[in-house]
């Protein structure tokens, strides 16, 4: 895998990939697995979830940087509002990443274009 800086950070814009992107794939495929998970136990069949994922990359206090993530969930098969944000909230509760990133990372989640709260019964 060729990695590469991005140009607004001081590369040449090679061909590649960041560090930043690969946390962004990692973080939705393990949401979605959390999404499907959290799905069989409270017996709601999800369907197709895509997930948008971004991170970007801030300068903190002190010249060290911090980052934050956006993940936009897509439940096509789920029509109610409530029941998307709250599978999605559930799902943030038990996924790795969010386990692993909790209260060090802004994580910003929304479910068929809704803000979900960050915090859910599971």
């Amino acid at each position: 895998m060729n990695l590469s800086r991005p140009g607004d950070m001081g590369g040449e814009g090679e061909p590649g990939t960041n560090p930043e992107q690969l946390f962004a794939v990692g973080y939705a495929a393990c949401f979605a697995s959390a999404i499907g998970g959290v799905g069989r136990r409270q017996h709601i069949e999800p369907g197709e979830v895509t997930i948008d994922s971004s991170v970007s990359l801030h300068a903190v206090q002190g010249g060290s940087f911090a980052l934050a993530v956006e993940l936009a969930v897509t439940l096509p098969q789920i029509d109610d509002p409530e029941t998307a944000k709250q599978l999605v909230a559930a799902a943030h509760e038990v996924c790795p990443y969010s386990n692993a990133t909790r209260g060090n990372i802004e994580v910003t989640l929304t479910a068929n274009g809704e803000p979900v709260e960050a915090v859910a019964t599971v």
